[in-house]
């Protein structure tokens, strides 16, 4: 066994040193050296490479594929598109967009009706009672006031009277006319009083003294905030609710200063609120403001809202584009320009077919502003005489060089 160990690694090795010296230079003769007629594969893949970049320079597409993904050619049209410039913003209100409610006077706030945040409520609605025993002393003086009036009123008739009939006394007619002109200023404050807190002096009665007046909503409104409970007590400055009205709502958008020249009032807003998807709104500039903001470098504008208004939520983000002057511009669908990376470009082909097969080649292309389905497009070199451009389909040849470049690169 010893001698066996001893031959094996001379074997390993003379065999290692024989497969070096056939494998070496057989890659090397066969590229230096080509039997007449034949090609070498380093010719071989050299050609291949020419082939492949003869079918890079366009995409070629038989009639039936081209019918079956119903490719069109087509020219340039022009058409009016409107430009427009972008701008960002909040929805937001106008100062008499907001109402606080509060209580006319001090007390405690009892059988608080339940609405919560978000809830709508209309002018006029209940929405608690507030109680304090001075209500029930204001009616008490009134009632009393009316009382001394009817009895001084009397009374002053009676003296007129006697000093009509020479048996009165002038003093007491002038005092007489002195404490009922007081009582009456007195009634009348004290009336007006009582009405500011909501209770009808023209159905009092000692039998109808209230001890609590009703809180009514000042205006119809959405509820931001509630800061009311039962039992609490409140002062007249005490804000116990805030109403937002929805029908003062605008649009409140910050233009840059190179851009507020070419804004007018009157122009068209287009809209979107990212938070609630891709529905666009419609809105009009109505006020452009005369302020510079020095730290972000723009102007606000106030938009008015029309039609379709989203739902309301104060300084909830909004997109917007301020739609300029129509402009008549050659234009083509949409669909047909193509971008790759900041390049954009359309699909040619020849006007007369020749063959079973068209080809298809890149055009590049400036775009510009879309509308209502159509892009603006400015040609980068001039349309070859004899092409059209592939309006509609465009994607499926695009789809087509592709898978083209998929199998080239395998």
């Amino acid at each position: 066994m010893k001698p066996i160990k001893v031959f094996m690694p001379a074997v390993v090795a003379l065999l290692l040193l024989t497969f070096f010296s056939t494998c070496g230079p057989a890659r090397n003769e066969a590229s230096a050296v080509a039997p007449a007629g034949e090609t070498s594969l380093d010719d071989a893949y050299a050609e291949g490479e020419d082939e492949h970049g003869e079918e890079e320079k366009g995409v070629h597409l038989t009639t039936a594929q081209i019918k079956n993904m119903d490719i069109r050619l087509g020219d340039l049209s022009e058409r009016k598109v409107n430009d427009y410039l972008t701008a960002t913003g909040t929805l937001g209100l106008p100062p008499n967009g907001y109402a606080a409610v509060s209580a006319r006077a001090s007390g405690f706030v009892r059988n608080v009706r339940g609405y919560v945040e978000g809830d709508y409520v209309r002018r006029g609605a209940v929405l608690g009672y507030l109680e304090n025993p001075e209500f029930i002393d204001h009616q008490q003086r009134y009632l009393e006031l009316a009382a001394e009036l009817v009895y001084l009123q009397q009374e002053l008739d009676r003296q007129e009277a006697l000093l009509a009939a020479d048996a009165g006394i002038l003093k007491d007619v002038q005092r007489l006319r002195s404490e009922l002109a007081s009582k009456t200023a007195t009634l009348s404050g004290v009336k007006q009083r009582l009405e500011y807190l909501g209770i009808r002096t023209d159905r009092l009665t000692p039998e109808t003294i209230l001890e609590r007046i009703t809180l009514f909503a000042p205006r119809s409104g959405y509820i931001t905030t509630i800061s009311m409970h039962d039992g609490i007590y409140v002062e007249p400055s005490t804000e116990l609710m805030e109403l937002i009205d929805e029908d003062h709502l605008h649009l409140e958008l910050d233009v840059f200063e190179r851009d507020v020249a070419r804004l007018e009032k009157g122009q068209r807003v287009s809209y979107r609120i990212p938070a609630l998807g891709t529905t666009s709104y419609e809105a009009e500039i109505h006020v452009i403001g005369k302020e510079f903001n020095e730290e972000n470098k723009t102007v606000r504008v106030h938009a008015h809202l029309k039609g379709d208004q989203p739902p309301f939520v104060q300084g909830r983000f909004a997109e917007a584009r301020i739609w300029l002057n129509d402009e008549t511009v050659q234009v083509l669908p949409e669909e047909a320009v193509l971008r790759d990376g900041e390049s954009s470009y359309v699909f040619i082909a020849p006007a007369e077919q020749i063959g079973d097969e068209v080809n298809f080649e890149r055009l590049p292309v400036n775009p510009g502003v879309t509308d209502n389905g159509y892009t603006a497009v400015r040609l980068i070199d001039p349309l070859p005489a004899g092409m059209k451009i592939v309006t509609e389909g465009a994607y499926f040849v695009y789809a087509q060089s592709q898978s083209g470049a998929l199998e080239h690169g395998h």
